[in-house]
C-alpha cells in the first residue's frame, strides 16, 4: 500500500489512466473529423517526444543511446504508434469513438493468442474461458445491424483488429529488445520515430497539411489534451503506478477506458449506446478478467511499448512457502 502521503498523487494517477486514457478515442474523434488522421496522429507523436525529450535534459537525463537501441525504438515506434495508432485514427473516421475502445479492450486476448503462437506458451484454464468469452463478446459487439449498416464500418473494424496485432506483437518484441533503460527516454525515442513515420505516410497518402491557426477550436483543445494529457500525464501516471502499487490494480484501467470512452463519445459526440453493445462489453470485458486473474499478468502500454510481466501477490506467497 502506498504511504498516506502519496495518497492523493496515486488518486491523481489512477484517474489520468482511467479517464485520461479513456478520452483519447473522444479527443481523437473530435480531431479526426476536420484532420487528415496521419497528420493529426503525427502531429501529436513528434511533438510529445520533443517536449519529453525537453523535459529529460531538465531533469538531466542523458539522451545517449545505443545503435540497436535506436533501432529497436524504430521497431517498437512502428508497431505501436505509426501502424498501431496510426490506423486506429484513421478508422474512428467510420466508427464510433465507444466501438474502438470496446474492440480494443479485447488486446489481452489478442496478446494471449500471440505467445501461444510465438512463444508456444500454453493457454491455462481461467484463459480459455477469458477467450472464449472474449470471441463471443467481440461477436455481439461487431455483429450489431447499427454499426455494420454504417458506410465503411467493417473494413475500420478489421483496421482496428490488425492493429491490435500489431500492438501484441510489439509487446512480445519490446519483451526480449535491447531497449534504453530509462523509461522516459524509451517513450521520447519511440514517439519521435513513430511521428516521423506517421509525418513520411502522411506525405505518402497526399494528405494535406495545414497550420493549428486554421483548426476549429475544438480540434486545437483536442490536440493540445492528446499531446499533454494523453502522450505525456497519463504515461507518466503508469509508470508512477507501477512503483507504488501491485500491477493487477494498475491493469485495471483495461476495465474502466471503453466504459469511459463509450459515455464520453454518447454525451459530446451523441453516439448511439445500443443494448446489444452494452451486453458485448460485459461479455468482452468478463473474458478480459478471466485472463488477467491467471498467475501471470501481461500489462501493456501503447505508450511506452513495455511490457510488464509479473506475478500475483498470492502466487509469489505460495512460491516463498515452498
Amino acid at each position: 500500500m502506498p504511504k498516506s502521503s502519496n495518497l492523493v498523487l496515486v488518486i491523481l494517477a489512477f484517474f489520468s489512466i482511467y479517464v485520461i486514457w479513456g478520452s483519447t478515442y473522444l479527443l481523437n474523434k473530435i480531431a479526426v473529423n476536420e484532420l487528415p488522421p496521419f497528420m493529426l496522429a503525427s502531429i501529436r507523436f513528434t511533438t510529445a517526444g520533443l517536449l519529453i525529450f525537453v523535459i529529460a535534459r531538465a531533469m538531466g537525463i542523458s539522451l545517449a543511446i545505443s545503435k540497436k537501441q535506436f533501432i529497436n525504438t524504430i521497431i517498437a515506434g512502428f508497431l505501436f504508434l505509426t501502424f498501431g495508432n496510426g490506423i486506429v485514427v484513421w478508422a474512428l473516421k467510420y466508427v464510433d469513438s465507444g466501438f474502438a475502445a470496446l474492440e480494443i479492450s479485447a488486446q489481452p486476448l489478442v496478446v494471449l493468442l500471440l505467445m501461444r503462437i510465438f512463444q508456444g506458451k500454453k493457454i491455462k484454464p481461467m484463459s480459455v474461458v477469458g477467450v472464449v468469452f472474449g470471441v463471443v463478446g467481440i461477436y455481439l459487439l461487431v455483429s450489431q445491424k447499427e454499426l455494420v449498416n454504417q458506410e465503411n464500418s467493417i473494413i475500420g473494424m478489421i483496421m482496428i483488429f490488425l492493429c491490435m496485432i500489431s500492438w501484441g506483437y510489439g509487446s512480445l518484441f519490446v519483451g526480449k529488445a535491447d531497449l534504453p533503460k530509462n523509461y522516459f527516454v524509451n517513450t521520447g525515442y519511440q514517439m519521435l520515430t513513430g511521428g516521423m513515420m506517421l509525418m513520411l505516410s502522411s506525405l505518402i497518402f497526399g494528405e494535406t497539411w495545414t497550420m493549428p491557426t486554421v483548426w476549429s477550436q475544438p480540434v486545437q483543445i483536442s490536440m493540445l489534451l492528446l499531446i499533454v494529457f494523453g502522450s505525456i500525464v497519463a504515461f507518466t501516471s503508469f509508470n508512477y503506478l507501477l512503483k507504488v502499487v501491485s500491477p493487477e490494480k494498475v491493469a485495471t484501467s483495461t476495465y474502466v477506458n471503453p466504459i469511459i470512452a463509450l459515455l464520453l463519445g454518447w454525451y459530446f459526440l451523441n453516439e448511439q449506446i445500443t443494448t446489444q453493445s452494452i451486453v458485448a462489453a460485459v461479455v468482452l470485458l468478463t473474458g478480459v478478467y478471466f485472463i488477467n486473474t491467471t498467475k501471470t499478468f501481461v500489462i501493456f502500454s501503447r505508450f511506452t511499448g513495455k511490457q510488464i510481466i509479473s506475478k500475483k501477490p498470492e502466487a509469489e506467497k505460495n512460491d516463498a512457502n515452498n
